[in-house]
């Protein structure tokens, strides 16, 4: 009879590491429960959960738009990062000031002065009459800008050896970026690009400002009407963070794994 190996890990048994975590993850649970139990007893609250789920339609149709708003928003943002990252790596000036001026501008001025100005004054100007078309314009915009300098920093992680032996053995620009560059910078930006996926759900709660009844929205409505405020503004926390939490852990695991590759 062959008898184990003393190193494979029988899986009947429990890896005491885990065990730790799951008692210490159970342990914060346990603790924000009674910080947020002890604060609700010494305000006198009485919860109304009743209350959302008479409301349940409009915030399953307000948690539907995020989810769109910020897909669309991710598809666009990649396109204008990318855009605008080839520009800043362009030998035209034009093009290369133009990615360099968008970049500063977006990157610093605050995100609800921008949703203000491009809907208010570039979307009247253009005819821009659709709230959720132009929402998601403008947070593409916004976040094009930060998804351009995550694919510049990509790009300049490659190596200069990298390029010259490419140019020794006689490969144009074209299929320098094409061969070697693009590649290994899809790899260098698959993490941080998820993380600003991240940052483009929560982001999208301040076109609530220009009435898109994206979950935010939907949230002050039904506060308006029922008073409901802490019920309504906890499932909004628990809604953004069944959004953000697995791509928060998406984004470290392929951290690991990316750093492991290289």
């Amino acid at each position: 009879m062959n008898r184990p190996s003393l190193f494979i890990r029988d899986p009947k048994k429990t890896d005491p590491a885990r065990g730790k975590i799951a008692l210490n993850i159970a342990l914060v649970a346990a603790v924000l429960f009674a910080i947020v139990q002890f604060s609700l007893s010494r305000i006198d609250h009485i919860p109304r959960w009743d209350q959302i789920w008479t409301y349940r339609i409009l915030f399953f149709k307000g948690f539907g738009m995020t989810i769109i708003v910020s897909l669309f928003a991710l598809i666009l943002s990649l396109t204008f990062g990318t855009l605008a990252a080839l520009g800043n790596h362009s030998k035209v000036y034009f093009f290369h000031y133009l990615s360099k001026f968008y970049i500063e501008l977006i990157r610093g001025t605050p995100l609800l002065v921008q949703i203000v100005f491009f809907y208010y004054i570039i979307g009247t100007a253009f005819q821009i009459e659709n709230k959720i078309i132009g929402g998601i314009l403008i947070l593409s915009t916004f976040s094009g800008a930060y998804v351009s300098e995550i694919i510049r920093a990509g790009i300049e992680s490659i190596e200069n050896s990298q390029l010259e032996i490419a140019r020794a053995l006689g490969l144009n620009h074209r299929q320098i970026y094409r061969l070697i560059i693009y590649p290994q910078v899809i790899r260098q930006v698959l993490p941080p690009l998820a993380g600003q996926f991240a940052s483009i759900i929560k982001d999208s709660s301040l076109l609530s400002f220009i009435a898109v009844r994206e979950f935010t929205k939907v949230t002050f409505e039904v506060t308006a009407i029922n008073f409901a405020t802490f019920e309504s503004y906890a499932l909004l926390a628990v809604g953004y963070l069944l959004l953000t939490l697995p791509i928060s852990l998406w984004t470290k695991r392929l951290e690991r794994k990316f750093y492991y590759e290289s």
